[in-house]
């Protein structure tokens, strides 16, 4: 069931079609976003220049993928109020939507009823899985990723995501 996870940009460069993308926490600690977090803490500020080094890869990809006609999609569930990250999240995700991906936001309250996956995913195609694994405290887990092919967790990762997708609110709409 458990296969060798592609890197990123393998995956997402092999999109022929859609690209979605649930994350599930209110709070990530991963290393390469600290500087950029303490920064909004103290000031407010993000780098919301697509094509700062920091940005610059991952628009890429994104563009690249938009270009050939690939839908993506991000859902971002969320505890209210909202975390700090949270609101880091939300002043950067212009950035998200500007290089091609529509973004919406669901308050964790309106989740009670949904099926979801205990992890972040990535859901390629409606047929490829790729599991994202955090510690607790936010940090990347090890390993830190998992990827299947497996029908059923394609179907649990489908269904989850379209049912968020559905009761979420489009980035411009929801406020923090």
């Amino acid at each position: 069931m458990w296969l060798n996870a592609p890197d990123f940009d393998q995956l997402l460069g092999g999109a022929r079609h859609t690209a979605v993308h649930l994350e599930l926490r209110d709070t990530y600690s991963v290393p390469d976003e600290a500087d950029a977090v303490e920064r909004f803490r103290r000031t407010g500020a993000s780098d919301l220049d697509p094509d700062s080094e920091y940005w610059r890869e991952w628009t890429r990809m994104v563009r690249e993928a938009a270009d050939r006609g690939v839908v993506i999609r991000r859902a971002r569930i969320v505890s209210e109020p909202v975390t700090l990250y949270t609101r880091y999240l939300h002043a950067m995700t212009r950035v998200n939507v500007t290089a091609g991906e529509e973004v919406r936001w669901l308050a964790r309250r309106d989740t009670c009823d949904l099926a979801l996956p205990g992890e972040d995913f990535w859901l390629v195609d409606s047929s490829r899985v790729r599991f994202h694994h955090f510690t607790g405290d936010g940090d990347w887990a090890d390993p830190r990723f998992s990827y299947t092919e497996d029908p059923a967790v394609v179907k649990l990762c489908t269904t989850a995501f379209d049912a968020v997708w559905e009761r979420a609110v489009p980035h411009e709409q929801y406020t923090v």
